[in-house]
């Protein structure tokens, strides 16, 4: 698909999947910041699937309002395509990526839209506190943590999806080609200039948001997307539970030798199976999920399909 060379200011993608107690006040606040930044701008819903009515609420803005773009896709395919689908559709200078959930504050964009006018190609929301509860700020912050240290993507602290992007980097993003995406890490792998823009993240208002299940499946394409340090550290661990082991044997050779213990051939086969078997066991696991990237890529299957767009 290709975008359009010419149109609003500013674009707004916004991610919907069972969004509809969130979406009025939503819409409001977002119409009136864009309203009073003073630039032509659309909103782009993307309907990723939803089973309630987010769709059919938004779809009389869609239709009645010149600024709102509906694209309902044929059924959910998750929050990262939703958002490229999202980046596909939009027009603006400057592109904007926000949940719907309200966490993300539609106030901040004005921010963001003059940093960018200042040089910026990126202006990305950090977190500097989080309303949210203690388990999953821990395991945020063990993630982003972890990211710091593992990939080979420019570190931004606590940033989520919610950030800014001059039409360059927009274009860039649209063409990588992979299937199983972080777009937030994309976006960093870019690179020119990024600049944060701080703000507290605000607790959801309703419903429970992605599950750790589905935050874990994110952490775990986020690591296999942006780094290879897995494989390292299982070639380490295979490395060292063999000297491990290897010591291991020694000792229990010296003391059958004094006649300290009495090792029988089972007791051998049983150490040797279970090292053997684990380092396999985490050998298979690791190189699967990179194996899994590959197929997925090599099926050549359309990111996304769209149902219907409404509006424009």
């Amino acid at each position: 698909m290709t975008a359009a060379t010419s149109g609003p200011r500013l674009s707004v993608v916004v991610p919907v999947h069972d969004e509809e107690r969130d979406l009025e006040e939503l819409h409001t606040r977002l119409t009136e910041q864009l309203g009073a930044l003073g630039h032509p701008y659309e909103i782009v819903y993307v309907d990723d699937g939803s089973s309630d009515g987010s769709a059919a609420l938004i779809e009389p803005w869609a239709r009645t309002g010149e600024h709102v773009v509906l694209v309902r896709l044929s059924r959910n395919f998750g929050m990262e395509i939703a958002m490229s689908a999202g980046l596909d559709h939009a027009r603006g200078d400057y592109v904007v990526l926000m949940h719907a959930d309200l966490q993300d504050p539609p106030e901040l964009i004005g921010e963001m839209l003059a940093a960018a006018e200042a040089g910026a190609d990126v202006a990305y929301a950090r977190r500097i506190g989080r309303d949210e509860p203690r388990v999953k700020r821990a395991l945020a912050t063990a993630f982003y943590g972890l990211m710091h240290r593992l990939a080979r993507v420019p570190y931004q602290g606590q940033a989520g999806d919610f950030r800014l992007m001059s039409r360059r980097v927009v274009e860039t993003v649209r063409q990588m080609p992979e299937r199983r995406r972080f777009l937030r890490g994309m976006v960093a792998w870019v690179g020119y200039e990024q600049v944060p823009v701080e703000y507290r993240r605000a607790g959801r208002a309703h419903g429970r948001g992605a599950s750790y299940p589905d935050l874990f499946r994110l952490a775990l394409e986020a690591f296999t997307s942006f780094s290879d340090v897995p494989l390292t550290l299982l070639a380490l661990a295979g490395f060292t539970l063999a000297a491990a082991c290897l010591v291991a044997a020694l000792v229990l050779l010296v003391l059958a030798a004094l006649g300290s213990v009495a090792v029988g051939l089972g007791l051998w086969t049983l150490i040797a199976v279970l090292v053997i078997g684990g380092v396999q066991l985490l050998g298979l696991g690791a190189m699967g999920r990179y194996l899994a990237r590959v197929h997925a890529e090599a099926l050549d299957r359309p990111l996304y399909l769209v149902d219907e767009v409404v509006g424009r």
